[in-house]
Parts: C-alpha cells; sequence; structure tokens
C-alpha cells in the first residue's frame, strides 16, 4: 500500500481510512538525508496505529527553511525513497514551510514528531488543526548520534 498521493487526492484517501475504521498516523518533515534513526523513528510512529503518512517538505519550502544548499535529495526522490520504506503507507510533498494545510486534509488520528521537539515547541497553527480534529500529539525519542545535524558534522561540513 506504499504510494505518494497528491494533496489533491488526500481527502478521499482519508474518507476511505475513515471507511475502515483505521487509525492514521501522521509525521512530516524535510527528510532530506535519510539515515537509521529516521527509519527507527518511522517504525515506532506506524506501531501507534494502522496506516502511516508522512508529509514532506517539497524542495522550495526546504530552502526556506534550510538555506540554499538544501535539500541534498529532491522531493520525488525524497517520497520515492521513504515510500519504499517498510512503515511507510503512503507519502505526500506539500509545498509551504508549515504543515497546516496538510494536516487540514489529512486529520491525523496521531501526530508524531521527534524528540527534538516538545509540544510547546510546535507550530501553534498546526497544533489546533490537530486538535480540532480530534488528534492526539506524540513526541517520539530520538534515536541518540543518528541525525542529519550529526552526520553533518560527522562529514566536517555545515549545510
Amino acid at each position: 500500500m506504499q504510494f505518494t498521493i497528491s494533496l489533491e487526492q488526500l481527502p478521499l484517501w482519508r474518507q476511505e481510512q475513515k471507511r475502515f475504521g483505521r487509525r492514521v498516523v501522521v509525521t512530516n518533515g524535510c527528510f532530506d538525508v535519510l539515515h537509521t534513526g529516521h527509519l527507527r523513528y518511522l517504525c515506532a510512529a506506524r506501531q501507534l496505529g494502522d496506516v502511516l503518512i508522512v508529509g514532506i517538505n517539497g524542495d522550495d519550502s526546504v530552502r526556506a527553511l534550510k538555506g540554499p544548499s538544501r535539500p541534498l535529495n529532491s522531493e520525488a526522490d525524497r517520497a520515492e525513497l521513504l515510500g519504499a520504506l517498510k512503515p511507510v503507507d503512503a507519502v505526500v510533498i506539500f509545498p509551504e514551510p508549515r504543515a497546516v494545510r496538510f494536516l487540514e486534509l489529512v486529520q491525523p488520528d496521531i501526530y508524531v514528531k521527534g524528540g527534538d521537539y516538545t509540544e510547546d515547541q510546535l507550530d501553534r497553527d498546526e497544533v489546533a488543526v490537530i486538535k480540532k480534529a480530534g488528534g492526539v500529539i506524540r513526541i517520539l525519542p530520538l534515536v541518540p548520534g543518528k541525525s542529519t545535524s550529526a552526520m553533518i558534522k560527522k562529514a566536517g561540513g555545515t549545510l
């Protein structure tokens, strides 16, 4: 069931999940350089529900968030790699720096973020969308030493 869907297809996809009584787990981010920390995080997220959908920032929004040298991998490549991972059921590319519209469309039962965040640090508009939809927010612990920043630092670079 692994595939990329468009923002326009998302409401219909979500209706289908509701019809079958599936609990939808959602996470989002840039996912520019995949590593084992990402994989372990996605596996843990998937265990919280029936399907896991990953929203990824489009290339322009990654540049806005991370700077002109990013992303290292195109949105199409990032979506393909994420979609090939066993815990991921679907991937959506969204163009904005913040995931508000994506979250409005997907209406997650469970919204998952990594331990580099606390709920207080999350975007207030994103949190409002989750709560309005009746979803819950779960913060999963980081995998020690497994981050894009740590990889870049180890390689002696800065991005």
